[in-house]
């Protein structure tokens, strides 16, 4: 479904253990362009990166850009065990491995750069250079969701992850699946505003979607593709998404992660973060701190005036910024 309205040709892999993944692989012009590895977020799917994709193999350069697990027209399996983080990073290296590509520059959005984090760890010979899109790099290790609403509370005024609890209840697919033009509206709300006080907070979240309270998209969200990310997100629901918190809340890649060497929790690998001034739960100055030093060779830029949806929001500023990093190194004025 998410594919079909990308422009091209779409693929279905089953992988060895049979779960099949749906994407969209182009190849670059000639050898010596790379290959962009494109991991959407919540809630989302390859249709998000509709303006890279189109700018990036414009200029020669390839792209592979799945349907994650739980997404789009990729299996969407409904325990939480099958969302751990070694699996999935598995499930992108078969892939990657079936096109015949050796070496990519990987990016992610929201989850997508909790899955790059574990993707390097696992598979660090994989990516010549990564781009974290809103969300930094993020080590092995548990993820204390009460710890850090208490933090981030005392820190900013309000709890950055409380919507994360509505999201860990057995009824919230279905309560955001009944009431989706009011979830539609906040996760993509007219001002980034809106999320301090009506879905960052505990209990925030569930209160505006069971209101059925609708707001004017953002002037960077058309009416039509906020259609098409809505047939997308209802066909398959939002039980596999949802799972990606899940797991990460019961941390179901504790035994996994015991496995991961002290030497690749560091990231020697050149990596750009790209963080928004309006990103009110993604906050650029958190994300922008580098906690434990663990990246090694990185530059921050900051959208100060965007919001959390980068990709579309600032599509052709990120394009662009993509394109300047793996051509000279360093970004400067696309800002």
């Amino acid at each position: 479904m998410a594919l079909t309205h990308l422009g091209h040709p779409g693929k279905l892999l089953e992988l060895d253990d049979g779960t099949t993944y749906a994407y969209l692989y182009i190849a670059a012009t000639t050898a010596t362009m790379t290959t962009f590895l494109l991991l959407h977020g919540f809630p989302s799917s390859s249709y998000d990166w509709r303006i890279q994709i189109q700018n990036l193999t414009d200029a020669g350069y390839g792209v592979l850009v799945p349907d994650l697990l739980g997404y789009g027209d990729t299996d969407k399996p409904v325990d939480v065990e099958s969302y751990r983080w070694k699996r999935m990073a598995g499930h992108i290296v078969e892939i990657l491995g079936h096109e015949g590509l050796e070496s990519v520059v990987g990016v992610g959005h929201d989850h997508g750069c909790n899955l790059l984090s574990p993707l390097h760890y696992y598979h660090p010979e994989k990516f010549s250079s990564l781009v974290f899109v809103s969300v930094p790099y993020s080590e092995p290790g548990p993820f204390d969701i009460d710890t850090l609403n208490i933090q981030t509370k005392e820190r900013f005024g309000y709890s950055l992850y409380g919507y994360w609890k509505f999201f860990n209840e057995s009824s919230a697919a279905s309560v955001i699946e009944a009431h989706h033009d009011a979830a539609t509206s906040i996760f993509y709300p007219t001002v980034p505003e809106l999320w301090i006080s009506d879905f960052a907070p505990i209990g925030a979240a569930k209160e505006w979607i069971l209101s059925d309270k609708v707001v004017p998209f953002p002037p960077w969200l058309s009416a039509e593709d906020a259609a098409i990310h809505s047939e997308i997100l209802l066909k398959g629901g939002y039980t596999g998404p949802l799972n990606w918190y899940k797991q990460i809340m019961q941390h179901t890649s504790a035994a996994d992660e015991l496995t991961v060497p002290d030497a690749n929790k560091y990231v020697d690998t050149r990596t750009l973060l790209v963080l928004a001034g309006k990103d009110f739960v993604a906050r650029a100055d958190l994300g922008a701190e580098n906690r434990n030093g663990r990246l090694r060779n990185y530059e921050v830029k900051v959208f100060e005036e965007g919001g959390h949806w980068i990709p579309v929001e600032q599509g052709e500023k990120l394009s662009k910024m993509l394109l300047e990093f793996v051509q000279n190194g360093n970004v400067t004025d696309v800002l």
